[in-house]
């Protein structure tokens, strides 16, 4: 798992605010699970950095058994989710979208 502190975070936001409009992510911890147990084709997870020890927990060992690398970024479960257009809280989506993941992978990779 990285840890991800943003100073573009809006930037990483938007992105997978589009990310969803094209079909390229899957929200919520269980979709996410799920997906990477079915193997489709989930590229990373982006966690939010407020969700529980169990929910981190859940996500860091999937991750680690499917490969997949897991991203914790310094936004909230609410702002991720306003981020993509949902209401309530969601703490991590899964992109699925190899275009879009490189675009998101910039954003990351900018970080200190």
């Amino acid at each position: 798992m990285k840890d991800v502190n943003t100073s573009d975070e809006r930037h990483l936001l938007s992105t997978l605010g589009l990310c969803r409009r094209a079909g390229g992510l899957i929200s919520g911890t269980p979709m996410v699970c799920n997906a990477m147990r079915e193997k489709k084709g989930v590229l990373a997870v982006i966690e939010a950095a407020d969700t529980s020890e169990n929910t981190h927990e859940k996500l860091s060992s999937k991750c680690a058994f499917y490969q997949v690398p897991l991203y914790r970024i310094s936004v909230s479960t609410q702002d991720l989710a306003r981020a993509i257009g949902k209401s309530g809280a969601v703490a991590a989506v899964g992109i699925i979208h190899e275009g879009l993941m490189t675009a998101i992978q910039k954003h990351l990779s900018r970080n200190p």
